[in-house]
C-alpha cells in the first residue's frame, strides 16, 4: 500500500492592494506538489481586494495559520502598507523562523526585507524597485529567480510562475517540474518583445516611470527611511 505524502504546508500572505497574479500564478503550480496544502493568510478572514477588481477570501487569520513548509510573500500596491503593519511583519517573522523555503514574488521582497529577512542576502524585486533592496540590507541580482540559501526571491509578477516551478523541481525533482509545465502549457511566446526594461522602447520606459512608478518608489522610499 502506497502511503500519502507527507504534508506540505504553502502559506501565501494576502493583503488589499494585492496583485493577484503574483499568488495565483504560483499557486496553480506549487499545489501539484505531492503533500501540497495552501493556506492563503490574512490579519483577518474577510474579502481582500486585489489589484484587479476582485476579491479573494483567505483561509487563515494569522493566529491560526498553520507553520508553513513555504512561506510566500507576493506583491503590489499594498505593499507600502504591509511593511508599515508591524502585526503583518511580526507574522512573516514568525513563519520564516521554522519554515524550509522562504520567498516572494514582485514587490513582496520588500515586505520580506521590512520583516528583516533580507539582511546580506542576494535578492530581487520588481524591476522598477530593485534599488530600494539595499535599504534592507540585500544585495540586487539581476535575474528573474534568486535564490540564497532558503530564500528565493522572483522578479516582477510572472516570474513567480518560474519561481514556483523552480521550488517544486527542488522539492519533488526536475521530472514533476516539468509535467507541471507541460500540463499548463506554460510555454510564453508574448505577441511583443517589451517584457523587461533590458528589450523594452526606452521611450516606453520612460513614460511607465514617469506615469506609475516614479512615485510609488519615492513613497516607498520614504517609508523605509522613516521605520
Amino acid at each position: 500500500m502506497t502511503e500519502s505524502p507527507k504534508p506540505f504546508h504553502i502559506v501565501f500572505l494576502l493583503f488589499d492592494g494585492i496583485t493577484q497574479l503574483d499568488f495565483s500564478g504560483p499557486a496553480q503550480v506549487l499545489c501539484r506538489i505531492p503533500g501540497a496544502i495552501v493556506h492563503t493568510a490574512a490579519r483577518e478572514v474577510k474579502p481582500i481586494q486585489t489589484d484587479s477588481g476582485f476579491a479573494i477570501l483567505p483561509s487563515t487569520n494569522f493566529a491560526d495559520c498553520p507553520q508553513a513548509d513555504l512561506l510566500c510573500v507576493p506583491g503590489g500596491f499594498g505593499t507600502r502598507d504591509v511593511i508599515e503593519d508591524e502585526v503583518t511583519l511580526q507574522f512573516l517573522r514568525d513563519q520564516a523562523a521554522a519554515a524550509e523555503y522562504v520567498t516572494s514574488v514582485c514587490t513582496g521582497s520588500l515586505a520580506l526585507g521590512a520583516a528583516g529577512l533580507l539582511e546580506g542576502k542576494r535578492a530581487t524585486s520588481h524591476w522598477a524597485y530593485t534599488s530600494l533592496l539595499q535599504k534592507f540590507g540585500a544585495k540586487h541580482e539581476k535575474a528573474r529567480v534568486v535564490k540564497d540559501g532558503n530564500l528565493i526571491t522572483a522578479g516582477g509578477v510572472t516570474s513567480g510562475i518560474d519561481f514556483a516551478l523552480t521550488v517544486v523541481a527542488d522539492v519533488a525533482g526536475q521530472q514533476l517540474a516539468e509535467s507541471i509545465q507541460l500540463s499548463l502549457e506554460y510555454d510564453p511566446h508574448p505577441p511583443f518583445n517589451s517584457g523587461h526594461p533590458d528589450v523594452a522602447d526606452p521611450a516606453l520606459l520612460a513614460l511607465l516611470h514617469e506615469r506609475v512608478y516614479r512615485k510609488t518608489v519615492q513613497d516607498l522610499a520614504d517609508i523605509i527611511d522613516r521605520q
